[in-house]
């Protein structure tokens, strides 16, 4: 499949999961691993910090007191973007419009430990980090007015994240947004025409080719994306088809688990550094629609593009234009792939 072409000169790939396309230029940057090598200052933490707002015991900003849990301690976000008591409003008056917008905010403390990210926990207690995301996707789906929950980590201070403790954040709302609407209406439009989902297609084309795998088990895949618009973009998908985690089983969760550690392992070997990115679970909204398009999947967005500190920003052509990347989805793949180990094929998590 990968051609010369594809390899030595610009092109633009299509998304087909949200119809937008990304213009890729290989020639600019030929190896990714070809920029300034740095020392960098390792990441050590206490376990426990009585100034952190999420470890056990302490007390948070709005005065309450956290647990002393021992694994996964979920709250609702002190300073919640969504609120599910909002006041209904609308304003329509010409090119004007705006409506109030219900939802709620959880944070999801992965750990008490605060030295630890998921790179660093063992694989059955990502998989406690896991059940928890399936309770939450279950119990806040079925409140009224919720019609999609969104799961999602910022990791590092890069990515704007003000606390270092491991942690991710569940926003749930009325409406659908805009980036899982997108999929939505891409993947219905592929289901209904070949009654099938998009990404269990997609998936047969990649572990045919095996170009941009980095890991797989019996359950999952890792892979970059054909159409991967950040350097070190990847995606984690099921190999059954499932709507959403909660149809996970028991095993799938562990097999699950055990994909997000290789990868976030892998991330962390990259450039010698806690590596910060933003991931998140998209999957089939809560709103009782059958919803047998959707295929569920996670996606990691990592900034670093040749360094600790060498960061990629979405800055002019690519804000007035459109993305754009020079290491290819290959070269990327390729990279992340020799420092998972090989890690591949298992059968035991």
């Amino acid at each position: 499949m990968i051609t010369t072409d594809l390899t030595d000169f610009s092109h633009r790939r299509y998304n087909p999961l949200t119809g937008e396309w990304v213009l890729v230029s290989p020639h600019r940057a030929k190896r990714p691993w070809q920029g300034q090598q740095e020392e960098t200052t390792p990441d050590i933490r206490p376990s426990y910090d009585e100034t952190c707002y999420l470890c056990a015991g302490n007390t948070r900003a709005n005065g309450e007191v956290n647990p002393n849990y021992e694994d996964v301690f979920v709250f609702v976000n002190d300073f919640s973007a969504l609120h599910y008591n909002n006041k209904s409003f609308e304003v329509n008056d010409g090119l004007l419009k705006a409506e109030s917008e219900q939802g709620i905010c959880k944070v999801v403390c992965f750990s008490p430990d605060h030295s630890k990210s998921l790179a660093q926990m063992t694989v059955k207690d990502i998989q406690k980090v896991v059940h928890t995301w399936q309770n939450e996707y279950a119990s806040l789906g079925r409140q009224e007015n919720i019609n999609y929950v969104q799961i999602f980590e910022n990791k590092g201070a890069i990515m704007g994240c003000s606390n270092p403790h491991p942690h991710g954040q569940i926003w749930s709302q009325s409406s659908i947004p805009t980036e899982a609407k997108k999929k939505d209406i891409q993947q219905k439009k592929h289901y209904d025409e070949n009654q099938t989902t998009l990404l269990s297609e997609y998936l047969k084309q990649e572990l045919k080719l095996k170009e941009r795998i980095i890991f797989e088990n019996r359950a999952f895949v890792v892979l970059v994306p054909f159409w991967a618009v950040w350097p070190f973009e990847t995606m984690i998908i099921p190999k059954k088809t499932q709507k959403h985690i909660q149809e996970m089983t028991i095993e799938d969760t562990l097999f699950f688990s055990e994909a997000i550690s290789v990868l976030t392992k892998a991330y962390d070997k990259l450039f010698n550094c806690s590596f910060p990115y933003s991931s998140g679970i998209h999957q089939a909204p809560t709103n009782g629609n059958s919803n047998e398009h959707w295929h569920w999947h996670m996606s990691f967005y990592p900034p670093l593009l040749r360094s600790a500190t060498v960061k990629k920003f979405m800055v002019g052509y690519e804000m007035f234009g459109m993305p754009q990347r020079d290491i290819t989805p290959e070269m990327a793949a390729q990279r992340l792939y020799e420092l998972s180990s090989g890690h591949f094929q298992s059968n035991d998590a």
